[in-house]
């Protein structure tokens, strides 16, 4: 069956069921980056149904995809359209909660699209598993545009959600090992790597600027 039937076949499922799938434009922008990069082992944290696990394997024959998801039902469909796609041997999908996984696996990008809340737990986790010159690409950091808004007329979880995911953002932009650029496509895509040696240089001496205007 053809691959892009299949995908608008993923698609449209999502749609009906509600289940959140990467924006169109952020899967086409993720797997732009995977061939320019030549990445060819993923950690994917948050399967769903496999649309993204699926569409990263297809950007080469040589890319291979881990992928966890802790919904049952969603991995029963996840399962299913890896079959469908002849994608058993590059895919491998493990139902668990990435909290509770381990492996001692190195990849060359790992892919953060789970629970919201749980984003600085996952990182700090998984990045230990990451190559050397890797990378962390996290989806949905915008969410839906409601971060930094105004949140005096959310619900109580939804503003807690959204605090967790600036507080996440926030995380990213103060970190001092990974250095990370944010991009306004599809729902808000941040991608982290690793500093290089002078910008942890030029990071250390700005430090030591401010610690020396506060008790100077």
């Amino acid at each position: 069956m053809d691959q892009e039937f299949l995908i608008r076949k993923m698609e449209k499922y999502a749609d009906r069921k509600g289940i959140p799938i990467m924006e169109k434009d952020g899967i086409t922008f993720l797997t732009e980056f995977i061939k320019l990069n030549n990445v060819k082992n993923i950690l994917e944290i948050g399967s769903a149904i496999g649309y993204s696990a699926i569409n990263m394997a297809l950007t080469s024959s040589d890319v291979c995809v881990t992928t966890i998801e802790r919904d049952k039902d969603r991995y029963i469909e996840a399962v299913k359209n890896i079959k469908e796609f002849n994608l058993e041997d590059r895919i491998t999908l493990i139902l668990a909660d990435a909290l509770a996984f381990n492996t001692d696996e190195e990849f060359d990008l790992i892919f953060i699209d789970a629970a919201k809340s749980q984003y600085i737990k996952f990182f700090e986790k998984f990045s230990k598993n990451l190559k050397q010159k890797g990378f962390i690409v996290t989806d949905n950091i915008n969410f839906h545009g409601l971060t930094y808004s105004d949140k005096t007329k959310m619900s109580r979880n939804l503003r807690q959600l959204i605090t967790k995911l600036e507080r996440y953002i926030n995380f990213l932009k103060d970190n001092e090992k990974f250095k990370t650029r944010f991009f306004e496509i599809g729902d808000g895509v941040a991608i982290s790597r690793r500093r290089k040696k002078k910008d942890l240089i030029r990071l250390i001496k700005s430090l030591q600027r401010q610690c020396f205007l506060l008790t100077g």
